[in-house]
This record gives C-alpha cells, sequence and structure tokens, in this order.
C-alpha cells in the first residue's frame, strides 16, 4: 500500500497519479494542462510586457536592490494572474484555443503600446471596435507583423507541438480549481511581499494597471461585454420632445443658418491663433470678428467617447455614470421644428445623428478633392451643399438650418494625408504610418500642415456663410473632439484614459462666429463675447446648451448656467415661444 508522503505527491496538480491511472498515463510526449498554463502565462508576463517593464524601468532608474525586488514581485504577480485566466480555460477542448487568442491579444496590445503609447481599456477597445477598413488601413505598416510575430509565433508554434494529456472532467475541473486557487495565493504573497512600494506605486502611478498585458485587454472586453448589465442600451429614452422655437423666432426675416464644424484631434496649442510660433492658422488669425476660446476642454480623448458626450445633455461625468442612452442635440433640434443635416467625412457619427438627415462625404468620387480611395480632404462637404440643403424639407428651413460638419480633420496616423500639396509649408514632413520610425520634427510638420488645412476648410465655411448673410442670419461653432500627443514621452496618437491622458490629449481648439444680423438678433455682441470666453474655461458639456441657447431653443432639457453666450445675451429674445407654422 502506498505511504502517505506518495498519496500526498500524487495528488499535487501538475502529477498524475498511478493510484487511479489515466488511459493516457502511459503515452509518451504528452503534458499535463498545468504545465501549458505555466509556460503560456509565463511568455505572456516576460515577454509581452516590455511596454510595461520599460515604463518600471523609467520610474525606478536609480535602480537597487529595493526596485529589483519590486520588480521581480510584480512579475511573478502578473504571471500568476495570466496563469489564473487561464487555469479557468484550461479544458481539453478550450486550453489551446484560449492559450492562442490570448498570446494573439498580448503581442498586439503590446505593439500598440510600443509603437505609439497607448494604454488599453475599455474606451480604447471601443475605438477598436468602432474603426473602418480605412483607419485601420492607416495602421498597418511593417513594424506589425514583424513585432507581433516575433511575441506570438514562439509560444503559439511551441504550443502547436505540445500533446496535452486528457483527463477526466471531475479531475480536470479539480485540477482547474487548484491552479486558480495557487496562482492567487502566489500573486498575494508576492505583493504583501513588497506592498508598500507597490501601493504606492500603483497609487500615484495609475497608467502602470493599463500596461499589464493581457489582462488589461481581457479586463476591458468584460467591461464592454458587461455593459448592458450596468445600462439599458436596448432603446433610446426621449429627450426633448417639448422643444419649441423662441421668440426671436416671431415675424422673422432672415431665419437662422447655424454650420457646426466638428474637429477631429485638434490640439488647441498647435492653432497659431492661440499663441502657437508657427504660421498654421493664416485666414483664421487675419479675422477679427472670431471668437476664439483658448482654455477649451474636450470631454473624452478620442472621438468615440467624445462625439456622444458633447452632443448630450448630462455632462460628463454624469454622461459616464449614465443609466440609459438618450436621444441626442440634433434630436432636439429637429423636435424644435428645424431643419438639420450631418455631413460627414469621417467614420461615422457614433450614433449621433442616425435620427436625423445624415450623408457621409469620404467616398465620393473627386479626383482633386478624394485623392485616395475612400478618403476626401474635408473641403468635400462644402461641394453640392446648396443642393443637399434644397432637399430639406422646406418649412423647416423657413424656420432655421443646423447643419454638422464631421471633419477628419488631422486624424492620425496618417497626417500627410490631410492636407493638400498646395497646404504644406511645413517640411519635411513624416510620410509614414509607423510614427517612431520618423524624426519628430517630421511628425509635427506634417500634423501643422493637417491644421493649415483645417484652417482653409474654416475660411472657406465662413466665406460660405458671409454669402448667404441676404438670405439667412448665419454664425458658425468649431470645436474639436479631442487633442492628440505627437511624441511627448513616446506617447502618440489620442484615446489614453482621461485621468492619465496628458493635457494635449485634452485641450481643444474652440472657435466661433457669428454675423452681425445673428448677434442683432440674439442681443449679443461680439466684443462682449471676446471679452468674456477668450480665457474662460469652457468644457464640452456646454456644448449641448450652448448651441440651444444660440438657437433660440426653449425646452426642459436646456440648463442656462452651462450656455456660454448667455453672460451677453440680452432679454430681447426671451419670451413667450414663436408659433410655428
Amino acid at each position: 500500500m502506498p505511504s502517505l508522503t506518495q498519496r500526498l505527491l500524487h495528488s499535487l496538480p501538475f502529477r498524475s497519479s498511478p493510484l487511479s491511472p489515466s488511459p493516457h498515463a502511459a503515452e509518451p510526449g504528452l503534458r499535463h494542462p498545468g504545465w501549458v498554463v505555466l509556460w503560456i502565462s509565463t511568455w505572456m508576463g516576460v515577454v509581452c510586457n516590455v511596454p510595461l517593464w520599460r515604463e518600471l524601468m523609467n520610474l525606478n532608474a536609480d535602480g537597487g536592490a529595493k526596485a529589483w525586488a519590486f520588480m521581480a514581485a510584480f512579475l511573478v504577480v502578473i504571471i500568476a494572474g495570466n496563469a489564473a485566466l487561464l487555469a479557468l480555460l484550461a479544458w481539453r477542448w478550450t486550453l489551446k484555443p484560449a492559450a492562442t487568442l490570448l498570446v494573439l491579444m498580448a503581442a498586439f496590445g503590446a505593439y500598440f503600446m510600443l509603437a505609439y503609447g497607448i494604454a488599453i481599456d475599455a474606451s480604447m477597445l471601443t475605438n477598436v471596435l468602432q474603426t473602418d477598413v480605412k483607419e485601420a488601413g492607416d495602421l498597418l505598416n511593417w513594424r506589425l507583423p514583424v513585432t507581433v510575430g516575433a511575441l506570438a509565433v514562439p509560444p503559439l508554434v511551441w504550443l502547436a507541438r505540445q500533446k496535452v494529456r486528457p483527463l477526466p472532467a471531475l479531475k480536470q475541473g479539480m485540477h482547474n480549481g487548484g491552479m486558480v486557487l495557487g496562482a492567487l495565493a502566489l500573486a498575494v504573497c508576492s505583493i504583501l511581499l513588497v506592498f508598500q512600494t507597490f501601493a504606492s506605486t500603483m497609487r500615484n502611478h495609475t497608467q502602470l494597471r493599463y500596461l499589464i498585458n493581457p489582462l488589461n485587454s481581457v479586463y476591458a472586453l468584460g467591461n464592454l461585454a458587461t455593459k448592458p448589465l450596468r445600462m439599458d442600451t436596448s432603446k433610446i429614452l426621449p429627450l426633448g420632445r417639448d422643444a419649441q422655437l423662441g421668440a426671436s423666432y416671431a415675424g422673422q426675416s432672415q431665419p437662422p443658418l447655424l454650420v457646426l464644424v466638428l474637429g477631429e484631434t485638434g490640439r488647441a496649442g498647435n492653432f497659431a491663433i492661440n499663441g502657437y510660433g508657427r504660421p498654421t492658422t493664416p485666414e483664421l488669425s487675419a479675422r477679427k470678428d472670431l471668437i476664439n476660446l483658448q482654455n477649451a476642454w474636450s470631454c473624452g480623448t478620442s472621438t468615440a467617447a467624445s462625439v456622444p458626450c458633447m452632443f448630450s445633455h448630462l455632462g460628463r461625468s454624469d454622461y459616464e455614470s449614465r443609466k440609459a442612452n438618450y436621444e441626442s442635440l440634433m434630436d432636439v433640434l429637429q423636435h424644435a421644428g428645424l431643419a438639420v443635416l450631418w455631413l460627414d467625412n469621417q467614420s461615422g457619427c457614433k450614433g449621433v445623428c442616425d435620427r436625423v438627415t445624415n450623408t457621409n462625404t469620404s467616398g465620393l468620387d473627386d479626383p482633386e478633392l478624394c485623392p485616395s480611395k475612400g478618403e476626401c480632404l474635408d473641403a468635400i462637404m462644402l461641394k453640392d451643399l446648396d443642393q443637399r440643403l434644397a432637399q430639406l424639407p422646406a418649412e423647416q428651413r423657413q424656420r432655421g438650418t443646423v447643419i454638422v460638419m464631421h471633419q477628419m480633420g488631422s486624424h492620425g496616423p496618417a497626417y500627410f494625408k490631410r492636407s493638400a500639396a498646395a497646404r504644406k509649408p511645413f517640411q519635411p514632413e513624416c510620410t509614414s504610418t509607423a510614427l517612431q520610425e520618423c524624426a519628430r520634427d517630421t511628425v509635427v510638420n506634417a500634423y501643422d500642415n493637417s491644421i493649415v488645412e483645417t484652417d482653409h476648410f474654416l475660411g472657406s465655411v465662413l466665406k460660405w456663410l458671409e454669402a448667404k448673410e441676404k438670405q439667412a442670419q448665419p454664425a458658425m461653432i468649431y470645436v474639436a473632439d479631442h487633442g492628440e500627443s505627437l511624441g511627448e514621452n513616446n506617447i502618440y496618437l489620442h484615446g489614453l484614459p482621461y485621468s492619465i491622458a496628458p493635457d494635449v490629449q485634452k485641450h481643444v481648439p474652440w472657435i466661433n462666429w457669428l454675423s452681425p444680423s445673428l448677434q442683432t438678433r440674439m442681443g449679443m455682441t461680439t466684443s462682449c463675447l471676446q471679452q468674456k470666453l477668450t480665457d474662460q474655461r469652457i468644457t464640452h458639456d456646454q456644448y449641448f446648451h450652448s448651441v440651444l441657447g444660440l438657437m433660440d431653443v426653449q425646452t426642459s432639457a436646456y440648463r442656462p448656467e452651462w450656455d456660454m453666450f448667455a453672460s451677453c445675451k440680452s432679454q430681447a429674445s426671451a419670451g413667450t415661444p414663436a408659433k410655428q407654422g
């Protein structure tokens, strides 16, 4: 009879027990599932977390035994976390597919974190899921397959060659549970050994949690998958159904015409009109009738986060904690009886324009404005604009019209594609989508050229509006959805979690223009707005309410304290709502 010691040894999950031999126990070359879990978890923890180790090395540049002990403990924690996750999936038919998927996630995540300095959270994965073919194509370069291949091929080849020992279901469940508990216990013990250093580091450098690979992607996917449990996504709640046009519409001789230019990837600091040292905005800077908000801040650090937020009535904090989705600013304007048109030169409006007239211009055929297949310069939105407006209901156009122009703007990493050849004053410019291959000054040159293009586009919009002053009372509001990193601290593009994102991803350009006739209509002046708003902190929270205020739309959804125009507005336009004909 086996001794007690032999029984204990044979009960360990990484050993097979001759006391109850498996029919496969005698087959040579079979691996216990636990060994596969251990080796794959170790590879991902050590090799696929280079971005994390690089960040930790920068934080502990002085080195020393304490720093190395902390990094060693952190490594054990990550390996144990990977092992616990993979152990949950270490069943006969799921172990290899799950391990393959996790390795690929880790390899792709490591590439993008290394190449662009991004962090992976739910918002970043939302961006990935909403990326269209054109945007995805801009991210493709030779470094992507080389890096992913180097990180993923060795473990996947090893995994393919392994013959995993099948175990009875009950025994496999016990082994998996033992591996999970053992891994978690090891992680806890490792943390306790360096608890003071670990706690202070994670508290003071919250970006590290978004670099733990591939657990960051798994957590983000789980966050997105469970979103329907936290918020009712099955319906859109009505908003502003009580919207009415204000007293300024009574007996009007000319209807208001508002163009909302929704900028893409605009850094306020790179606009010459904001004091930038390069002449990136020659047309805008030459004007004296603009209300330029130099202290404006975005609702998010990506289009997917910012656009729905800024067109919401809630404001950033309430929007992020909402329990349901609501109709947007576009719906409220339409409920009030105004003509509404959304022109999109990007990858879509993120649901904001779904219930109003909308057109995507990025796929139009124009050799001059659309040099790349499926991508057009923003000037394409002005082409045939009068004909598009004429197709809107005449009754609504007689009351007033709101047009949204969603720019391609400075969308990266292919900044060089965002400007026409005639508007590239800054040379040489980076012509690669692998921005880390280019000298930083060439990346900035390409980006600044895209701002020159935006300046020209906004100048063209203003000229188009000024030509309408005999028939309408025009105005323009331009604001970017978010900013951009251009290599500062080895960070490129955008999309970092808002709490850790640098200011360049959140500080955005915001420029308003009101025609003299609209100023008279609303009882306010450009000079008053310039004086009050130039340096005042403005956020996307105020966008929804400021547009309603400027268009004199009265609704219970409107908050006057968030209307940036309210402080300069006289009471001339207030009063009984106008009757809609």
